[in-house]
């Protein structure tokens, strides 16, 4: 189908880090995509906003697409933080430059890709964390209460947690090992200077710290290893409670999910299986449904 016919569909991944968007034709070819920066609203409205438009006119143009295509497109987003309801409200309220604008969490549409929108089970670890199951009429969220709250077993949570160590380290009250020494190196600071450097930090900052945290972990540093393990752990955790739900499919995605389960239990990982789709895949699943159910309420 050329893409100046039909519908069009933006699916759209909004997380702390990053903001991806696709474009696709009604049958699900994908045409363009386009990154731009977070899209988590708990961490600010304004820049949400921009990231989603920012990446939907770069999807646009690497499909060869003008921007003034935006009103044309039906949109699905799946963004971390409007789990809160009053941020629901707030991007729900948007004066958004789509034709349609559907809207959910991040954990959504995740579990849409996971599955092929099928039901299933899904745990995220990347800069943050959190846990979904639907199956039948019942759903679960499990943690999602963001950065610094919870996110256990995320990459925000494993810098905040190596940067206390450091800081322990400095006072004598913990083992000056490498990962005191790694920290301070990645901030260019020791002692109280780590915190006047990372004062105002924003969870994809700390998250920059774990992969120094996984990589002495996978070279035997204990104090490094007690930290992934506990974050395995708790993973390991939601997974049980999502899979009491008998979800049928368990996936986990996320630049830290994939390290941490080398430290899970076999009988958690024997259940876990590959993502079939990507979240943005997910978000364009959700927004193809929607517009499906408005028209047959139409």
């Amino acid at each position: 189908m050329p893409i100046g016919e039909g519908q069009l569909y933006l699916g759209i991944d909004g997380g702390g880090s990053k903001t991806k968007a696709i474009l696709l034709s009604q049958q699900g070819q994908v045409l363009g995509e386009g990154v731009a920066g977070p899209a988590n609203p708990l961490h600010g409205v304004e820049q949400t906003f921009t990231s989603i438009k920012l990446a939907a006119e770069l999807a646009l143009e690497d499909a060869g697409l003008d921007v003034d295509q935006l009103p044309r497109l039906v949109a699905g987003a799946g963004l971390a933080g409007v789990n809160l309801p009053e941020l629901y409200q707030v991007v729900e309220q948007w004066v958004h430059p789509f034709g349609q604008f559907h809207l959910t969490t991040d954990l959504h549409i995740a579990c849409l890709g996971a599955h092929n929108g099928e039901d299933g089970a899904v745990i995220i670890s990347g800069t943050g964390s959190c846990g979904y199951a639907h199956t039948g009429n019942k759903s679960l969220i499990v943690g999602a209460h963001g950065f610094p709250f919870g996110d256990k077993g995320s990459g925000a949570w494993l810098g905040l947690e190596a940067l206390k160590h450091a800081l322990m380290a400095s006072d004598g009250l913990a083992p000056a090992g490498p990962l005191k020494h790694r920290i301070e190196t990645a901030l260019d600071a020791q002692g109280i200077d780590m915190v006047s450097r990372m004062a105002g930090a924003t969870s994809r900052d700390y998250a920059r710290l774990a992969p120094i945290v996984i990589e002495l972990a996978q070279a035997g540093d204990p104090t490094s290893l007690a930290l992934v393990q506990d974050g395995a752990d708790y993973l390991a955790a939601v997974a049980e409670k999502l899979l009491a739900l008998k979800p049928g499919r368990l996936s986990m995605i996320g630049g830290v999910a994939g390290p941490l389960q080398a430290w899970m239990p076999e009988a958690i990982l024997a259940s876990v299986q590959p993502a079939i789709a990507a979240p943005e895949m997910g978000a364009f699943l959700f927004a193809r449904k929607q517009l499906a159910l408005l028209e047959k309420t139409a």
